[in-house]
């Protein structure tokens, strides 16, 4: 992705993807910014496999950020060690 409006119009398709709806991610727009729900929704692409309910993760997510009880940087950076532990097991 080059622009941040790239990574927002990938996300569109990938929460279509997931099966998230329109209401949830606007919502989620609405309450993080459309930046921050472009990311979350990317991150949730990455564990796809381990989110039963990407919908209601999402609103999960948003609920608890509406609480100021979420924040993206420990998401982000839970996904960046998971990746680097990933590239260190293949490496070896």
């Amino acid at each position: 992705m080059a622009t941040w409006r790239d990574l927002m119009s990938a996300a569109v398709v990938v929460r279509t993807m997931l099966g998230v709806s329109t209401d949830a991610y606007d919502d989620a727009c609405s309450v993080l910014g459309p930046e921050n729900a472009a990311t979350v929704v990317s991150c949730m692409l990455e564990r796809a496999d381990r989110i039963s309910s990407p919908g209601g993760y999402l609103r999960d997510l948003t609920a608890r950020a509406r609480r100021q009880a979420f924040s993206l940087g420990p998401m982000v950076g839970a996904l960046s060690r998971a990746r680097m532990t990933v590239g260190t097991v293949l490496a070896s």
